[in-house]
């Protein structure tokens, strides 16, 4: 008798636009706040629970404004309600400081936002402030997810949760796969190091890759236990080397593929409630 017990339930977010590419490069590159609307809707009705979004400046460059993210997050909300996770950045790029970056995050009071452990913690005197950050996405009932480049990131992270500094029984991680690679072209293998024997456990891990085998990243990273993020921020390319029409035909690939090998997909409640699960152990 065949089962339909799926192998597990994964989320597939989408990051439609990061803070460095442009319309130049691909001219459906989401914006402005009608734009990342449009895309969210989209890409929820191709299977993504969360969208991962950057604002931008007039002249197209990077930007972290309280203001800009809440005409954003208005801007989906009033289109898809709370059907989608609205997760911003506090990403810094080179361009803001770690108190910058807590500052928007604080004056946005986001649902959800990613944190680069490696912006925020860029010398032991750091830890402090991240740390009093976490305190108030705790009590503020963000959700938070910590951005790791490298397994020695990780390693960072679990002593700090082995030493009691986090607010958290346990906290949501982004594996990066292939940043600081020369052709920045990810491969399934990357993931290894990450899980490690001697790797730190996060019960609740994402992964992102770049390029034409993200896809394959992805659906190994759902086999073996963790959630996905796609989009153009990292990779315009389909699985087969063509440029990808918009960011709703990359996460259409990614959730025939998963969905291909028997897993399902978290919609943005099981989502939100998975990683509640998490920080409150």
């Amino acid at each position: 008798m065949t089962s339909t017990c799926p192998l597990q339930t994964t989320a597939i977010a989408v990051a439609p636009n990061g803070g460095r590419k442009t319309k130049t490069e691909h001219p459906n590159l989401p914006l402005g706040a009608a734009e990342l609307a449009a895309t969210a809707a989209d890409c929820l009705a191709e299977g993504a629970a969360m969208i991962h979004v950057h604002v931008r400046k007039a002249d197209g460059s990077h930007l972290l404004d309280a203001d800009a993210y809440r005409g954003v997050i208005d801007a989906i909300r009033e289109k898809l309600g709370d059907r989608i996770v609205v997760q911003v950045t506090s990403e810094a790029l080179g361009v803001y400081s770690a108190s910058e970056q807590i500052e928007v995050v604080k004056a946005t009071r986001p649902e959800a936002v990613s944190l680069a452990l490696r912006e925020l913690v860029r010398e032991p005197a750091d830890e402090a402030a991240f740390f009093r950050l976490l305190e108030w996405i705790r009590k503020e009932k963000v959700l938070p997810q910590i951005i790791l480049f490298s397994p020695e990131e990780a390693l960072l992270l679990e002593q700090m949760r082995q030493a009691g500094n986090l607010p958290f029984a346990d906290v949501p991680v982004l594996y990066v796969l292939g940043r600081y690679t020369k052709t920045q072209t990810s491969v399934p293998a990357d993931l290894l190091p990450f899980l490690a024997e001697g790797q730190p456990v996060f019960r609740h891990w994402s992964v992102c890759a770049f390029g034409q085998y993200e896809t394959a990243c992805l659906t190994t990273t759902g086999l073996l236990g963790g959630h996905c993020r796609t989009g153009f921020e990292n990779n315009t390319a389909l699985p087969s080397g063509k440029i990808a029409g918009s960011n709703a035909e990359l996460v259409e690939i990614l959730a025939g593929s998963l969905k291909g090998l028997g897993l399902e997909l978290m919609g943005a409640d099981e989502l939100r409630q998975s990683v509640m699960n998490v920080l409150n152990g």
